[in-house]
C-alpha cells in the first residue's frame, strides 16, 4: 500500500494547528509538525480523489507545499523509532507511550498505545487535551463510546479511570487494527468493543453513559443527533477537535439536540466542549 507525504511549509505551530484542523476533513492519517515544515500522510488512493480540493485548499492559505511518494512500511518504522511519550499533567496523570519506552514511576495512569499511521499518539493538543478531561470528569462504572478512536487512545484512558466497558469506532481499517493492537498492550482488550465504519456502527437503541468524539466540526455537527439518540439524561459528551471560532456552532448544534453546556477548556487555540443530556 502507498502513501503520499504532503510537507507543507508553515510560519508557526499556530498555522500548523490550523491546517490540520482543515486538512482532517480528508482522508488524511497521520500528520507530523516538525518546525517550520507540516507532514500530512494519506493513502495514494484517497489522495488521487481529493488532490484537486486538498491543493485548492492550500493555494487559499497561500501556503508552499511539495508532494512526495513513501512506502508506508519504510515511513511508519521511522515514525515508531522517533515516537516520545508524552506526560499529560493534571489531578490525575497521565503518560502516553509506546511499547518499547519505560512506565511512568508512581501514581500515573499508564497507556501503551501502537500508533501506526493513527491520529491519537498525545502529542496533539486534543488528545491530551480530552485525555485530561476525561480523567477529571469520573467515568468509573460507566459505559462509553469512543467515536473517531483512532489509535483507542481516549477509550484506553477512560478504562483506566474506571469506566466499565468502551465501544471504539474509526472509518479508517488501519486506526481500528491500531485500536485493537493498543487495547491489547494497554491490557483492556476485554473491555473494548473495536467497529470499524462510522455512526452506522452503533446499533440503534444501544445506549451509553458518554461519548468521546475527537474528530472535527463538520463531522461532530452532523452526528449531533445521534449523539443525543445514544445518550440517556444527564449522560455526558465530550468533545474536541475544532478550534476556539467553532465553538458557537458546537454549541447551537448541542443545544438543538438537548444538550446543555457543561464546560469549555482551551489548550493552544484547540477546544474541548463538555455536554450533558437534559
Amino acid at each position: 500500500m502507498k502513501y503520499v507525504e504532503l510537507n507543507i511549509s508553515v510560519e508557526d505551530a499556530l498555522q500548523a494547528e490550523i491546517l490540520t484542523a482543515l486538512l482532517s476533513d480528508y482522508p488524511f492519517e497521520a500528520f507530523a509538525d516538525e518546525e517550520s515544515q507540516l507532514k500530512a500522510y494519506i493513502q495514494q488512493e484517497c489522495f488521487d480523489e481529493c488532490r484537486e480540493e486538498v491543493e485548492q485548499l492550500l493555494a487559499s492559505q497561500q501556503v508552499d507545499f511539495q508532494v512526495a511518494d513513501v512506502e508506508q512500511q519504510n515511513w511508519n518504522a521511522e515514525w515508531e523509532s522517533g515516537f516520545e511519550p508524552v506526560d499529560v499533567e493534571g489531578e490525575h496523570p497521565i503518560r502516553i507511550r509506546a511499547p518499547h519506552h519505560i512506565p511512568a514511576e508512581g501514581d500515573v495512569i499508564d497507556v501503551v498505545i501502537a500508533p501506526r499511521m493513527s491520529f491519537g499518539t498525545g502529542h496533539h493538543a486534543t488528545t491530551a487535551l480530552m485525555s485530561q478531561t476525561i480523567a477529571s470528569t469520573g467515568v468509573e462504572g460507566l459505559r462509553g463510546l469512543d467515536m473517531g478512536c483512532g489509535t483507542g487512545v481516549l477509550a484506553i484512558v477512560a478504562l483506566k479511570c474506571g469506566a466499565e466497558q468502551m465501544v471504539a469506532v474509526d472509518i479508517d481499517d488501519w486506526a481500528c487494527d491500531s485500536c485493537r493492537d493498543s487495547i491489547a498492550l494497554s491490557g483492556v482488550a476485554d473491555r473494548v468493543d473495536v467497529r470499524c465504519g462510522s455512526i452506522e456502527q452503533v446499533v440503534a437503541g444501544e445506549q451509553f453513559d458518554f461519548i468521546l468524539a475527537n474528530i472535527n466540526r463538520n463531522i461532530l455537527i452532523s452526528m449531533m443527533p445521534s449523539f443525543s439518540a445514544l445518550l440517556p439524561t444527564d449522560g455526558l459528551l465530550l468533545m474536541s477537535g475544532f478550534l476556539r471560532e467553532d465553538v458557537p456552532f458546537i454549541e447551537a448544534s448541542a443545544m438543538e439536540q438537548g444538550f446543555t453546556v457543561e464546560n469549555i477548556i482551551e489548550r493552544e487555540g484547540w477546544m474541548v466542549v463538555v455536554c450533558k443530556k437534559m
